[in-house]
């Protein structure tokens, strides 16, 4: 019988403090070569048992073997260059110094395959695995060669096609994408962006997600959302187009955030990922609060679509409140989960 309720984390969890700085976006590896590969796995296994200690239904990497959610995939790709830096801001919100375009975008190899195939033996659980979305990593460069946002795009999404594929071959059951751009660029996300993420799931037969979030719990991103009003519809503009894609599971920010609960209804008949836990404070939620989030939501969705998850990722969390949060997002999921089959 099919679990009700099955519960699993948005993408990242905290590195252990010997593999990188804690509770830092875009931390250096404190390890190099053979000893880096070998920390990677064993920061992985940790992860993975952290899931399951806390009851997470649907396991994932935490992304243990990646610098961050977006250039990680991108070092992997010819046409690239890292060491060709421009200053632009991401997402209409803060600068960065990002990798340059230089030449056509190629994937030589696979990238998380083998991680995956590791994670796969370690586990007989349902394990998820995130990739960035192609307008995501447009918004994550600076463009010298193409200079079509459009065309980057296009190109990503055949490369992550490439990507996904052999991660349902290593036994991925779930494979997310990661497109917080969504929630900015309304016009491109309705023109092409969804159809660029179509491009990147054809022909998958695994189950495919895409996350839509309001970013890490970082200053930029926590700055900019004082400015979103007392409600915030971002979710609006995309949802509409979103229900009718061929994507199965929507993944939305819903703890502590200003989003109305009602725009859950835009997707009815989609499978929700409701982030019930909010990434962005230390506190730890209490089991009550998570199970609150979750009966709010299921005025707009129905019970067997909807995945318990975490707003978005945890990586700039100690490990500490990551697994406090974990074990609430269980604790909370348990409880909606008796009193719908009481």
């Amino acid at each position: 019988m099919k679990l009700l309720l099955p519960t699993s984390t948005a993408g990242s969890l905290p590195k252990p403090a010997w593999l990188a700085q804690p509770e830092t976006l875009w931390s250096p590896w404190k390890l190099q070569g053979d000893e880096l590969a070998e920390g990677k796995r064993d920061a992985l296994l940790l992860s993975l048992q952290d899931q399951q200690l806390a009851g997470i239904d649907i396991v994932s990497d935490g992304e243990q073997t990646r610098q961050h959610f977006v250039t990680t995939f991108i070092e992997h790709l010819s046409g690239v260059d890292f060491e060709k830096r421009e200053i632009v801001k991401i997402r209409n919100r803060y600068d960065a110094s990002v990798p340059s375009v230089i030449g056509e975008v190629v994937r030589k190899k696979p990238v998380f395959v083998e991680d995956a195939k590791f994670l796969r033996q370690q586990t007989k659980q349902q394990i998820k695995w995130a990739l960035p979305g192609p307008m995501t990593m447009i918004d994550t460069l600076y463009d010298g060669h193409y200079k079509s946002r459009e065309k980057l795009a296009w190109e990503f999404a055949k490369i992550l096609n490439q990507e996904a594929k052999e991660l349902e071959a290593a036994g991925v059951d779930i494979i997310q994408f990661d497109e917080p751009a969504f929630n900015v660029f309304f016009d491109e996300v309705n023109d092409w962006g969804i159809a660029a993420l179509e491009r990147a799931v054809e022909g998958l037969k695994c189950e495919t997600a895409v996350h839509i979030c309001y970013g890490y719990g970082i200053k930029a991103n926590t700055d900019w959302k004082k400015t979103l009003g007392t409600e915030w519809r971002q979710y609006e503009e995309v949802f509409p187009k979103l229900q009718k894609s061929s994507i199965d599971i929507i993944s939305l920010e819903a703890q502590n955030s200003r989003v109305p609960m009602d725009l859950i209804e835009l997707i009815r008949g989609k499978k929700v990922m409701v982030g019930a836990i909010d990434v962005a404070t230390n506190t730890i939620e209490t089991a009550e609060e998570v199970a609150d989030t979750l009966r709010k939501a299921l005025q707009f969705v129905d019970a067997d679509k909807l995945y318990p998850s975490t707003n978005c990722g945890m990586t700039p969390l100690s490990r500490r409140v990551a697994r406090g949060k974990l074990e609430a997002l269980s604790a909370g999921a348990a409880i909606v989960r008796n009193e719908l089959t009481a």
